[in-house]
């Protein structure tokens, strides 16, 4: 009998085993054990019907968009712009101008970096978080090496939720951007994004967000949030590596310049003047991953399918049980104790490093994440070089987080 989970905001139970076999990397052994994989915030695993879309495009329609009048080419067209469709329903953008394909989160972040930040000058100022993931803090300090402007950062408290009150004393009359992340892939804090972006409003101060850890596991509605920017990734949410989502306001992305230039963003081109093509194509230069937006159809079909909220009920369930679990054991020092928390697990047992806890682990099949997560300033607030990363998702059991527990059990004995 296929295993069901039941939650309280649900009328239909989840069949997880059911699920799992849409999955075949999770019948796999690693080191002679079946494997537990617990890394779904570096990057979940890809259902059939996504690799199947994949294989169906490059079959059957593989060809160059937007530039042939071909039959293939017309098809992978409308197969791209249908994807952009069904991207701006799904994140209630209003438009599909405000649709940009990117590679992924990084990318989207550094183009508005690169493209909005155009217009900065030396006495402005943007402020960040603490807890901002690499990619929502390098491309802002290359930023400042042009343009010599300040960076702020909003500390957190002992639970490991941003400090509102320092959150609004940071403005000033030169600051021009915030940018924060929504979930904390290291503490799995939910930032309170919405409120956030109120109180930056009220100051006229545009937001982008970061989304890559908020897309996999709630709903995200753009207008309701009143988002100027925001950003994630496919590879996170059950779908392609290599494909992420830009929202922007049009208002604003109509007054940013291209930052890449070839093929496609174009309108005409002389060796006197280049004119841009209009939203959202002059944001996306050359040949894009056409077969992998196209397949990103299908991760959406895979969530909505089972509802992002009884997704996030049954990982947050499992959260809850491997939390308890690990408290169990001496010495164990969890990072992140918001109220508001997704499906992330960081932590230490006693003086044992994060690297050799991983590795061990791993013997065991047991996939987590080490290190400093791309997050080392939040790793210096916290006062530690790294942790352990243990994260859940839709086709993780409560067999995955028993083992994950005896696993860590097992490790901290031997030291």
């Amino acid at each position: 009998m296929c295993k069901k989970v039941e939650t309280e905001d649900m009328t239909e139970p989840l069949y997880i085993e059911d699920i799992r076999k849409e999955f075949p990397i999770l019948s796999r052994e690693v080191n002679g054990k079946s494997l537990v994989y617990l890394d779904n915030t570096a990057t979940s695993q890809t259902p059939q019907s996504v690799v199947k879309a994949m294989t169906d495009m490059y079959e059957n329609h593989k060809a160059n968009v937007h530039r042939g009048v071909h039959t293939l080419s017309q098809e992978a067209t409308d197969m791209m712009e249908a994807a952009r469709e069904r991207v701006r329903g799904y994140i209630n953008a209003e438009s599909t101008d405000e649709v940009i394909f990117t590679r992924g989160t990084t990318e989207g972040i550094n183009l508005v970096a690169q493209s909005y930040g155009a217009s900065l000058s030396n006495s402005d100022e943007i402020i960040l978080t603490v807890m901002e993931h690499h990619s929502n803090i390098v491309p802002w300090q290359l930023l400042q090496r042009n343009k010599r402007i300040s960076l702020k950062v909003v500390p957190i408290n002992s639970n490991g939720e941003l400090r509102q009150d320092m959150y609004e004393s940071l403005f000033s009359e030169n600051t021009r951007m915030v940018a924060l992340t929504h979930v904390s892939n290291v503490l799995g804090t939910i930032n309170p994004v919405k409120k956030m972006i109120e109180t930056a409003h009220r100051k006229d101060v545009p937001v982008l967000v970061d989304g890559a850890q908020a897309a996999p596991h709630m709903k995200i509605d753009v207008r309701d949030l009143d988002a100027d920017f925001y950003t994630f990734s496919a590879h996170k949410m059950y779908g392609p590596c290599g494909v992420g989502i830009l929202y922007g306001k049009k208002k604003l992305l109509q007054t940013m310049p291209p930052y890449q230039g070839g093929g496609e963003m174009i309108q005409h081109v002389s060796f006197e003047k280049t004119t841009f093509a209009d939203l959202p194509f002059k944001f996306e230069a050359g040949t894009p991953d056409f077969v992998g937006i196209a397949a990103l159809t299908k991760a959406i079909d895979f969530i909505e399918k089972y509802g992002i909220e009884r997704i996030a009920a049954h990982e947050n369930r499992l959260l809850e049980m491997a939390t308890e679990g690990l408290l169990e054991i001496p010495g164990m020092r969890i990072f992140g104790n918001a109220k508001e928390k997704s499906a992330v697990l960081s932590f230490l047992a006693g003086n044992i490093h994060h690297y050799d806890m991983g590795l061990l682990l791993d013997k065991l099949g047991i996939a987590v994440r080490t290190g400093h997560h791309c997050a080392q300033p939040l790793m210096n607030a916290l006062g530690v070089e790294g942790t352990v990363r243990a994260s859940f998702a839709i086709y993780n059991t409560e067999e995955d987080v028993m083992r994950f527990i005896e696993g860590v059990k097992r490790v901290s004995s031997m030291f």
